[in-house]
């Protein structure tokens, strides 16, 4: 049976994840304010950076280091403080946890310990890129950081130019120019893209074009973290003879109705249900 609890309601524990500012100061939410002032202590990627930011709020806390080289270890003393009835928070650097950033690790562990979680909504750059784009929004597939070895990016971009949804990417600026170079190559130049760049900051840029525009860019002026976003494939429509679609119509016609037998084929072969109904008609009609 399915253990239910509200997560502001009931004895379970209750972690909060809190989306942090991207760039801009000013996006910091005053709900993710409140909670911050009201726990007991703020675990975080760097807490320099965390220190800083509360810091501008008026904020002291004390802070529990989890980043990607200790979280396992981290993770297990703020589950102890969890259960001893301590608030605690988790927020990475920028964005939000666990989004390319740490904190998967923390959050399993604590579901998998009794612990609920919560997530304190704020700014998302793979999202603010994606809207600011100007690319099909409705169906999206979020990749984040390709592989920094060439030979394993370049496999990963083969898997993915056939996917027929926007694609946000992640990339650092000592990356940009050979990851660009290399989707141009593999996804294809004439492909429409966006470095989305310093995004809500006083520097940001939507530089918008090709893939192939986008690989001669001068990689010196591509300064700050970047979201690229890569419009969808598209979708080449099938040619069959009408030989091919016969023998497949008869292999379909052995177990199903005339109708479902074309609708099947339509499908499977991505081609319009009224061509093979007329290659039905001409062949297997009396």
């Amino acid at each position: 049976m399915i253990d239910r609890e509200l997560n502001f309601f009931g004895k379970k524990p209750l972690l909060y994840l809190v989306a942090t500012p991207i760039g801009n100061l000013g996006e910091m939410t005053p709900r993710a304010l409140d909670v911050l002032k009201e726990v007991d202590f703020v675990a975080c990627e760097d807490t320099r950076n965390s220190g800083s930011l509360l810091k501008k709020f008026g904020i002291d806390k004390a802070f529990i280091s989890c980043h990607e080289h200790n979280e396992e270890e981290a993770s297990n003393k703020i589950i102890g403080l969890l259960k001893e009835g301590k608030k605690v928070a988790y927020m990475s650097d920028a964005g939000y946890p666990t989004v390319s950033d740490p904190g998967e690790r923390l959050t399993k562990r604590c579901i998998e310990a009794g612990i609920k979680v919560s997530v304190i909504n704020g700014p998302s750059a793979a999202i603010c890129g994606l809207v600011g784009s100007g690319l099909e929004a409705n169906h999206f597939y979020f990749y984040g950081f390709l592989p920094s070895k060439p030979s394993a990016r370049r496999k990963e971009l083969e898997a993915l130019k056939t996917r027929e949804d926007t694609i946000v990417f992640y990339e650092a600026p000592h990356r940009i120019g050979d990851t660009l170079s290399d989707m141009a190559k593999i996804l294809g130049e004439d492909r429409k893209a966006v470095v989305a760049r310093e995004l809500t900051k006083q520097h940001e840029e939507y530089i918008r074009g090709t893939l192939g525009e986008m690989a001669l860019l001068d990689e010196s002026t591509l300064i700050g973290e970047m979201v690229i976003i890569v419009e969808k494939a598209k979708t080449i429509a099938k040619t069959l003879s009408n030989d091919e679609i016969v023998d497949l119509l008869k292999e379909k016609l052995e177990s199903l109705s005339s109708k479902e037998a074309i609708k099947e084929v339509a499908k499977e072969q991505g081609i319009s249900k009224n061509v093979v109904y007329d290659v039905y008609l001409e062949n297997f009609k009396n």
